[in-house]
């Protein structure tokens, strides 16, 4: 494939790396310590061996990665953008993975995300219900932004811009730099505080069920065009469709007057977009472009999502445009601001006490407020998820004469709450159940959702099939039904693994709910979040807006023992006399695939009577000697050779299949005809279109841990090579070794970082901002 040309800025030689600065990678990991168990092998033999027996050396093991090509692996995004792909991690076509693809390759995944940058978006143009009310909400925005401002006594323009745009930029560098109080800004009466739902008012407009997305129609004409426009400036013909379905059937003529548009396309590299603006623009091409300065600002904040962050702080943006070989930041910022691109934000006014006598000495020690940028798809997301949440918690729950029975404590704070929040492991999960059963039994209409079809499954084992969705299922028309507004025929929703949920689902999750329906969000706090951007759960705990039930059910177990203690920051030695728990050391990377396949092929099967095709292997990364391509190549060879001749795959091979970023399902591979390939999933037949194999489907022997997550196994091979020390954190100890339902097996590599990042490292804190905009909307719980 032609690669698109590379290099630094414009007329620079500015460091490219420095790109973290804004969105500082997160450390993405598993620490822990070495829990001794009944029947380890310290020597680093097999573990599953009964004493003093040698563990038998797999034939199919010559062929697994040798030590001696073992490189640094990737370390795990927040969200990994492989489930888009189905690798790529919460951007999902992870970015920090180092995926063998280049960004321009036709068939490179999207960015996930988890996550946050939901490529799938960008392809779908036709304009749903929810997007609409989303739509109107911004344009209320600007008109009560509009009506402030108005008020406001008249602010010194800046020197390139006029009128409304320069007030706000000037406002925004005066209380930045500390030189004004941030309450200087808003003279005039105090305005009122949002007034929260009345209990009685019209009904609004509610989504309905979301269609499934159609591919854009895009005219041969228009292809072609873009095809001419994208070989004059050396980029790759194959990205015309991608191009198209970006930024439409004008895309030519937008990339002729603006190349750095081409920044808008999923997977396009800053330095690959001056490459191309070189080429078309030839000397008039600089590095102070407005047009690439713009393209720049919006790029970053599209990363920042795919990392977790629903906005930044301009100062942070203007560290990563400096990096980028921008001469002037702080005038790109404003610009971005003045064209629409970003939003600005400052959350945290409306809280400041009143200004005392002593106001101008306050105000020369105040400290600069903090402002944040923003994209406006995640900014109305997250306004219309904290109205939504707020309408639910004011508006009276529907009782309908229902009388609940006896519960728990989760089940009397559901019957008199309209939102409630519930924290637990995994034997938490039918406590939030209970709810649903309880309600059912009182005569209202009740629903549980999971984030996955593993967690739908076991949401049904405990209250019936027929009241247990998955949440994209209850989202895309499964389930109760709509009533006449479009909203969910429910008045009772719990909604397990609530973690996951990223701000947009959420906010649509939210709005389809009618007024009077209790929500239960109900999650484990200590297990990786979202692949998508925002950290809704954990903000609303934050809150403290509602009534928060935290589980005092402990997972049973020497695994759930030992899954607990990690939760709270100690990596304890659990008693496992039935060998639950296993620990099997590895001196390389080469050894770690070693007894990776040993453990899967043989040792587990014989010595605990699991059989492979329930044993999942879980790993810190997709890259390095012992990620998951290499362990997944290993494990191919042994469990299932083959020619590959379904595009890569065999009939039998395990397979991951990302159905849309940030969601990965697990299946058999069946068979394939013309229409692609077939997997069977648990039993529920599954087709992947021909032209997303190679883009969404990898074999799954092996997962990372956030595509890992929502699902359990009867038995967990959590691989901790020592190249992946530096990806490991105690959330993803957490989520992988807790994956496990009877038996874990860790092949541990990594020696002191495993009880240091289980004691040390956090995941890295996401910027959001649903905290505050629900302070904004209702009291505090006390």
């Amino acid at each position: 494939m032609t690669a698109l040309p590379q290099g630094s800025a414009p007329g620079s030689t500015a460091d490219e790396s420095a790109e973290a600065e804004v969105a500082p990678e997160p450390a993405q990991g598993i620490a822990a310590g070495d829990p001794a168990v009944d029947g380890a092998d310290g020597g680093g033999g097999s573990e599953m061996a009964s004493a003093g027996e040698p563990e038998p050396e797999s034939p199919g093991d010559s062929g697994t990665p040798d030590a001696s090509a073992s490189s640094e692996p990737e370390a795990e995004p927040e969200a990994e953008p492989e489930d888009a792909q189905p690798d790529g991690e919460t951007g999902t076509a992870d970015a920090t993975a180092g995926e063998e693809s280049g960004p321009f390759d036709a068939t490179a995944e999207e960015p996930e995300p988890t996550a946050g940058s939901e490529a799938a978006d960008a392809k779908a143009p036709e304009v749903s219900d929810a997007a609409a009310e989303l739509a109107a909400q911004r344009e209320l925005r600007a008109r009560i932004e509009q009506r402030k401002a108005e008020k406001e006594a008249p602010i010194p323009a800046g020197t390139k811009l006029s009128g409304q745009a320069a007030d706000l930029l000037a406002a925004v560098r005066a209380v930045e730099s500390g030189e004004k109080s941030g309450t200087a800004f808003f003279g005039g009466p105090t305005p009122a505080p949002r007034r929260p739902a009345p209990a009685q008012q019209s009904a609004p407009v509610r989504p309905r069920a979301p269609e499934p997305a159609q591919a854009p129609a895009t005219s041969a004409e228009a292809l072609a065009s873009v095809r001419a426009v994208l070989t004059r400036g050396g980029a790759p013909e194959a990205l015309a469709a991608q191009v198209t379905g970006t930024l439409g059937e004008q895309a030519a003529e937008r990339l002729g007057a603006d190349p750095w548009q081409l920044l808008a396309v999923p997977g396009v590299r800053p330095e690959q977009a001056d490459g191309f603006a070189r080429a078309l623009l030839g000397a008039e091409c600089r590095p102070d472009d407005e047009r690439r300065a713009a393209a720049l600002v919006g790029w970053l904040l599209e990363q920042a999502a795919v990392q977790g962050h629903t906005a930044l702080t301009a100062e942070d943006v203007r560290k990563a445009l400096a990096a980028r070989s921008v001469p002037d930041p702080d005038e790109a910022v404003q610009q971005a601001i003045a064209e629409g691109v970003v939003l600005v934000f400052q959350d945290g006014l409306a809280d400041e006490p009143e200004p005392s006598e002593d106001a101008e000495d306050a105000e020369e020690s105040a400290e600069p407020v903090e402002v944040l940028l923003g994209l406006d798809r995640y900014a109305l997301a997250e306004e219309s998820l904290a109205d939504g949440l707020a309408r639910l918690l004011n508006s009276p729950v529907r009782e309908d004469g229902s009388v609940w029975p006896e519960g728990g404590e989760l089940v009397r704070a559901v019957a008199g709450s309209g939102l409630v929040a519930h924290t637990g492991g995994e034997a938490a999960r039918a406590e939030s159940a209970a709810v649903v059963t309880a309600a059912a039994a009182a005569g209202l209409r009740a629903a549980g959702a999971a984030h996955t079809a593993d967690g739908q499954r076991r949401l049904a084992q405990l209250t019936g099939p027929l009241a247990a969705f998955t949440v994209a299922g209850l989202l895309s028309g499964e389930g109760p039904g709509r009533d006449a507004d479009g909203a969910l025929a429910l008045d009772v929703l719990v909604v397990q693994d609530a973690t996951q949920l990223d701000v947009e689902t959420a906010a649509m999750l939210v709005e389809s709910l009618p007024d009077g329906c209790r929500l239960v969000l109900s999650g484990d706090p200590g297990v990786l979040g979202p692949a998508g951007a925002g950290l809704v759960f954990h903000d609303l705990l934050a809150a403290r807006v509602c009534p928060v039930v935290a589980s005092r059910l402990p997972d049973p177990g020497p695994v759930g023992e030992l899954v607990s203690g990690i939760g709270i920051g100690e990596l304890n030695q659990v008693e496992a006399p039935g060998k639950e728990v296993v620990i099997i050391p590895v001196r390389d990377a080469g050894e770690a695939v070693h007894r990776c396949v040993q453990l899967l092929a043989d040792s587990i099967p014989r010595a605990i009577g699991i059989p492979p095709e329930q044993t999942q292997v879980v790993t810190v990364g997709h890259g390095g000697s012992a990620g998951t391509r290499a362990l997944n190549a290993a494990l191919k060879q042994r469990l299932n050779p083959g020619p590959g001749r379904f595009g890569g795959f065999d009939p039998a091979d395990k397979v991951a299949y990302a159905e849309v970023p940030g969601r990965t399902v697990t299946g058999t591979v069946v068979g394939a005809d013309a229409e692609g390939l077939r997997i069977d999933c648990a039993g529920t037949p599954v087709l992947v279109p021909k032209e997303r194999v190679e883009s969404a489907l990898r074999h799954g022997w092996a997962l990372t841990a956030h595509q890992a997550v929502g699902m359990r196994w009867p038995a967990v091979v959590a691989v901790l090579p020592g190249d992946a020390a530096q990806g490991l954190t105690r959330a993803w100890v957490y989520t992988a070794f807790g994956r496990a339902e009877r038996h874990l097996s860790v092949v541990h590599g990594v020696d002191q970082a495993l009880p240091r990042a289980v004691a040390e490292i956090l995941p890295a804190p996401r910027t959001t901002r649903l905290t505050p905009l629900l302070h904004g909307l209702l009291k505090t719980a006390e």
